[in-house]
């Protein structure tokens, strides 16, 4: 498959709160209104497609407190397409055009607007406020702590098992790759800086961000990404929802 698809918890209290809009919605926790760098610098193990490093401002949206779950799944799509099927596990064997027809389904359902996160709000909500490799630091000694992955799993495991993130959002690296809004570009030239999601005329490949239980403690740096096409599918692929206020 291309590209790479195969310090303690930040001392910071994030002022969110989390939510459900009905009861087999996704919990939901919003975000504040931010700043960060996005992407790598030339050092630590990056790739040129994490290039360059840029400033973006994020306006407040909501994120799932955790990756879609089969019974989540479900409840709105009436089926479930996984692999390793269990009601609490991530959804996981769904395209993006799969993805982008479940937060359109669940627009409709509550009236709310769910949709993809921009990949540049999924890595604000990953970092935790956080300007190092990993959420944690710069060591992948605490990756067990927070992500499954190769080192520890074989599969897909139940969702919030690991500890949180700053914000207080789990399973952001590991588990399933996740899904975002923006086409893929090789680099972060040109890239948006206010948080928006990249669409260029010609998208036919989506972002993919976070790591799977299938990749090393390389794959699950906050900055890695990954691109595919809209209607691949394996089984270390899911989704996590975003949400506008």
């Amino acid at each position: 498959m291309k590209k790479i698809l195969s310090v303690s918890l930040l001392m910071f209290v994030h002022s969110a709160f989390a939510f459900k809009d009905c009861p087999e919605c996704p919990e939901m926790v919003t975000l504040a209104d931010g700043s960060f760098m996005m992407g790598s610098t030339s050092e630590n193990n990056s790739q040129d497609y994490e290039r360059p490093q840029h400033l973006v401002n994020i306006k407040s949206f909501s994120i799932g407190k955790y990756e879609v779950k089969q019974e989540e799944w479900f409840a709105v799509m009436g089926n479930n397409p996984s692999s390793n099927k269990e009601r609490s596990l991530p959804v996981e064997n769904v395209s993006w055009d799969d993805a982008n027809l479940f937060v359109q389904k669940l627009a409709k359902k509550t009236g709310k607007k769910y949709r993809l996160p921009t990949e540049a709000e999924w890595e604000y909500a990953a970092r935790g406020l956080s300007t190092t490799i990993y959420p944690w630091g710069n060591s992948d000694a605490e990756l067990s702590d927070y992500a499954w992955f190769s080192a520890n799993t074989d599969a897909t495991n139940p969702a919030g098992q690991k500890k949180p993130n700053a914000f207080g959002l789990h399973d952001m690296l590991g588990n399933v790759w996740e899904w975002t809004q923006d086409c893929w570009n090789p680099n972060y030239i040109n890239a948006p800086s206010d948080g928006s999601p990249w669409i260029n005329n010609e998208c036919s490949e989506r972002v993919l961000r976070g790591g799977s239980w299938d990749n090393d403690s390389q794959g699950l740096r906050v900055a890695i990404r990954s691109g595919f096409a809209t209607d691949f599918r394996y089984n270390v692929i899911g989704l996590r929802v975003s949400m506008t206020p």
